[in-house]
């Protein structure tokens, strides 16, 4: 079932109190607070933003891309579609989203996936798995992150079609230039992202590139 749920949000990038950007293959994180309002954009259309979501207080409840689907009935996400952790509750609402569908079956990119899809050649090139790995151990708050912590994750902005047989494809993307998600916080919650340097599958057009991450006070 596709969604196309495009909704604008009233918000200005000038009133936003954190604004960076983030380069293609570079990894970000950081605490959202409960109530502030978090935009990821597409700035030049058909990026892959592998995202990933943890409770800033107990990081063992983390995004649950299972529970997600079944309560919203829906393997695609969009305007309206709230983001669950693994105890039941609620992280993230989609409150704006001018892409209109978003992935969360086809998970992060790995040295091991890259080698299975593709070739053995390329078992060594950077991966969103990396990224994450790289970040958590960087993290400086109080919970130390392992490697086991990486969880299912979002992919915002990929277009990953589900065919009759039940598999997956990765088919160009259905996003744009400055094309944008935004999310609200339902609790104080940890932001883990790769911006996918994936070059072996369409995507991003085989050409990773920069994101926007904007952040708005409650």
């Amino acid at each position: 079932m596709a969604i196309f749920n495009k909704v604008l949000s009233q918000l200005k990038e000038s009133d936003a109190y954190y604004n960076e950007v983030v380069k293609a293959g570079e990894g970000w994180m950081r605490i959202i607070r409960t109530g502030e309002r978090f935009r990821i954009v597409d700035i030049e259309g058909n990026q892959a933003v592998d995202t990933t979501f943890f409770d800033a207080k107990d990081p063992e409840d983390h995004y649950d891309a299972v529970l997600t689907i079944r309560k919203q009935r829906n393997i695609y996400l969009s305007t309206g579609t709230i983001l669950y952790a693994r105890s039941g509750g609620a992280l993230f609402t989609i409150v704006a989203d001018t892409c209109g569908r978003h992935d969360t079956l086809g998970g992060a990119c790995s040295a091991q996936s890259n080698t299975i899809r593709y070739s053995r050649d390329i078992e060594y090139m950077h991966s969103c798995r990396d990224t994450f790995m790289l970040r958590l151990a960087e993290y400086e708050g109080d919970f130390a992150f392992q490697k086991r912590d990486i969880c299912p994750n979002i992919n915002f902005f990929m277009n990953v079609p589900v065919t009759q047989e039940g598999g997956l494809k990765f088919d160009d993307g259905v996003s744009a230039p400055g094309y944008y998600v935004e999310m609200k916080a339902e609790r104080d919650a940890i932001v883990l992202i790769s911006n996918c340097p994936q070059l072996n599958n369409p995507c991003n057009a085989y050409n990773p590139t920069p994101i926007r991450l904007l952040i708005w006070k409650a």
